[in-house]
């Protein structure tokens, strides 16, 4: 590999002849060899956004010269249709606050422009990255208000594959609403329920989760930017704050708005603690579902066996013809990782200290990964498990029927005590609720059937309060 000399406030630094960055991003490649791992797309195009709409507002301001604001705009404008992505190269875990990927951006968009006006790569002569990308900019308020951007562009993925969940779940709960079963507490016999209302509960529960996401949305499109350092905004009009975020909110769709306090913009990571937290709800609950689905889904000759998952890959190296329920198996690893994330993001954003939190980088990357990874989870759990669920009516009537729950039914007939002696009895004899109260002579046949209609017994009411008896 040949390699330039790029010089920049500390000395030297040799940087690869073909990158478009510089010697600010040489810098961090050669310091932060961490985990491998390059910046989520999502905050690139954030970034570079944010530097074409900068671009934009200090031409209009009168303080970038036209010829190079338009260069920066093209080559941003090529960076946000794909091109050079290979050269946004520092690891997320990086220096504070985020300055080494602000200036990765920088470098690379100086880089090209001066490509666009006639210069070369490595000479800042045409284009400089901080006094002409950077202009009116500080890493302290681009980096929080790039969080908030690609923040909002993984809600806008995640949103409708939750949607597409609920909906296979309320799908599943229409199709399966006739089947009556035994209800499961603790594990243990409870009273009826309809397969159908499990699965519509789950939908009501993703439903939910969407919501609570949708909830941090607002405080997330409030843009601190044109704070600069601390938010004061030294070196940034008030004329191109206004246009800079009216430019983003065009470029985007994103209803965004000026901070009412550009300096608590920077301080507090709040909006970013409830999106977290939002995402931990939601691999809580996922990972409920998928837990459930395990348990029913058991067997097929020794567990539950109530469901069927769709068999999508052989389940063992030994054993033939073993299917396991690898896409539940995946969404809880996934949700396990979502609630480890969220753990990172609480640590990092109570590390913040005066004025800047230069935590930023590792609460960007946990959240942005950890939606990638809900989005990605949530529908191959649609499309290869939900979907196909079919149900085993006869297995689940045969436990309804066997079940102990039923003799809560008796209850409100012959009280509470009397019920739990003819539970006991079915257990000690093997025989069911029904049979061992006909023996006692309880309550007749007639007005036990009555009773113990399945239907009646999953809605609310008293079974059989209605009707006389004798």
């Amino acid at each position: 590999m040949t390699y330039r000399i790029e010089k920049d406030s500390l000395g030297t630094v040799e940087v690869p002849e073909h990158a478009y960055y510089g010697a600010q991003t040489a810098r961090a490649v050669a310091n932060f060899p961490i985990s491998g791992l390059r910046p989520h797309p999502s905050l690139v195009w954030a970034t570079v956004l944010i530097k074409k709409c900068a671009a934009r507002a200090n031409m209009a301001t009168g303080r970038l010269d036209e010829n190079i604001g338009r260069a920066i705009i093209r080559a941003a404008d090529e960076l946000l249709a794909g091109e050079l992505s290979d050269q946004f190269v520092v690891d997320p875990f990086q220096a504070g606050a985020g300055t080494s990927h602000n200036m990765n951006a920088n470098e690379v968009l100086a880089n090209r422009a001066a490509e666009l006006l006639g210069g070369a790569r490595g000479s800042y002569d045409l284009v400089h990255p901080n006094d002409h990308v950077n202009m009116a900019q500080s890493t302290n308020d681009v980096f929080p208000t790039a969080m908030r951007l690609a923040c909002l562009k993984q809600v806008e993925r995640l949103g409708p594959c939750l949607e597409n969940l609920a909906a296979a779940l309320r799908q599943k709960g229409l199709e399966f609403d006739t089947i009556l079963k035994s209800g499961r507490t603790h594990l243990q016999d409870a009273v009826p329920i309809r397969l159908g209302q499990e699965f519509a509960a789950w939908a009501k529960a993703v439903d939910g989760n969407l919501a609570g996401i949708r909830r941090a949305m607002p405080d997330l499109q409030e843009l601190g930017i044109g704070g600069t350092a601390v938010g004061t905004g030294m070196n940034a009009e008030a004329a191109y704050i206004d246009h800079i975020v009216a430019g983003l909110a065009a470029e985007t769709g994103f209803k965004l708005s000026r901070g009412k306090d550009l300096v608590e913009r920077m301080q507090n990571m709040d909006p970013f603690v409830s999106l977290s937290s939002s995402l931990k709800g939601l691999a809580v609950t996922l990972a409920r579902i998928a837990n459930d689905l395990r348990l029913l889904a058991s067997g097929p000759r020794t567990g539950l066996d109530e469901i069927t998952l769709p068999p999508v890959q052989p389940g063992s190296s030994i054993m033939p013809g073993k299917v396991n329920p690898v896409m539940a198996e995946m969404t809880d690893m996934v949700a396990f990782q979502v609630i480890g994330a969220d753990s990172t993001v609480t640590l990092a954003a109570q590390a913040g200290q005066l004025e800047l939190n230069v935590m930023m980088p590792v609460i960007a990357f946990n959240l942005l990964f950890a939606m990638e990874i809900l989005a990605n989870a949530i529908n191959k759990l649609t499309e290869s498990c939900i979907t196909g669920i079919t149900a085993h009516a006869d297995k689940c009537r045969h436990y309804l029927e066997d079940s102990l729950g039923l003799a809560t039914v008796l209850a409100p007939y012959i009280g509470y005590m009397a019920a739990a002696e003819v539970a006991k009895e079915s257990v000690a004899s093997g025989r069911s609720i029904a049979e061992v109260a006909l023996a006692k002579g309880i309550l007749s046949e007639a007005r036990l059937a009555e009773i113990l209609e399945p239907m009646p017994l999953t809605s609310p009411g008293v079974p059989g309060a209605t009707k006389e008896s004798k």
